[in-house]
């Protein structure tokens, strides 16, 4: 079984903003003393984004993989408003209350082949199929969204993942559907058996609380969407797409074996 103990920390101190991506996160001091990258409620793609990135990045935990600690982030009216940005300034407006934050970093390398990391195949295998059960669009040679540290590889950035719930209805049957974007995957070449992978990823998630995992999302990220009445409703279409996806592992992995090997 998995444990999901999500701290909430307090923003304390505006840092630096990163201006890599659209969202505009930033480096941020919290009530810890720990410095994370917040990511904003108010941002493009809103709450949606951070719940992906929560249930996602657990995820990635859960079977393993290096993923920096994520944390709830509180933050009051006042933060960060000597700032003089009117565009930044705008978005922490939007962002009272819960935010989400990952544990920075410092002076962390972008991953590139180019690097010669010493990446296992069977390790490459094993990210691999996690992106393709998240449906995680952002791990291409474009935009890898890894980064070595300590000499480790670590995941981030899984804002875009689970896209499903961008569009509810007929969330269910999609949950059963390839992920052709597998083929495009940064470390496909170096993945080892992925079916190997994915027996083995399934026989790690067969005790996860899928429940207790979705319980981690603040209420205040849930509501608004017409298919379900309240947000335990809500709540239960995450842990039934989740249960269904990891159940149909064997499509996401057949598609992902088809760029491998060119056909289809």
């Amino acid at each position: 079984m998995h444990s999901f103990p999500i701290r909430t920390v307090q923003a304390e101190r505006y840092g630096t903003p990163l201006r890599q991506g659209g969202s505009l996160p930033a480096i941020i001091e919290a009530d810890d003393g720990q410095q994370y990258v917040m990511k904003f409620a108010g941002a493009g793609q809103g709450r949606k984004a951070l719940i992906a990135e929560l249930l996602s990045g657990e995820i990635g935990r859960a079977l393993g993989l290096a993923v920096p600690e994520i944390v709830l982030i509180r933050m009051d009216e006042h933060f960060g408003r000597s700032e003089p940005d009117p565009e930044i300034q705008d978005l922490l407006q939007g962002s009272v209350g819960l935010n989400l934050g990952l544990a920075y970093l410092p002076s962390a390398v972008e991953y590139s082949p180019q690097l010669k990391f010493p990446l296992s195949r069977e390790d490459a295998a094993r990210i691999v199929w996690f992106d393709a059960l998240v449906t995680n669009v952002d791990r291409t040679a474009r935009n890898v969204n890894m980064l070595i540290w300590q000499k480790q590889l670590w995941l981030i950035d899984h804002g875009a993942s689970l896209y499903f719930h961008h569009s509810w209805p007929g969330y269910a049957e999609r949950a059963a559907s390839p992920f052709p974007l597998s083929r495009q995957h940064v470390l496909l070449a170096r993945a080892g058996n992925l079916a190997a992978a994915d027996e083995r990823a399934k026989e790690t998630l067969a005790g996860m609380d899928w429940a207790k995992l979705v319980a981690t999302i603040p209420d205040e990220w849930l509501g608004g969407e017409e298919i379900f009445p309240d947000s335990a409703a809500q709540r239960q279409g995450y842990v039934d797409y989740l249960t269904a996806r990891l159940a149909a592992s064997s499509v996401f992995v057949q598609e992902a074996e088809k760029g491998r090997t060119g056909n289809g």
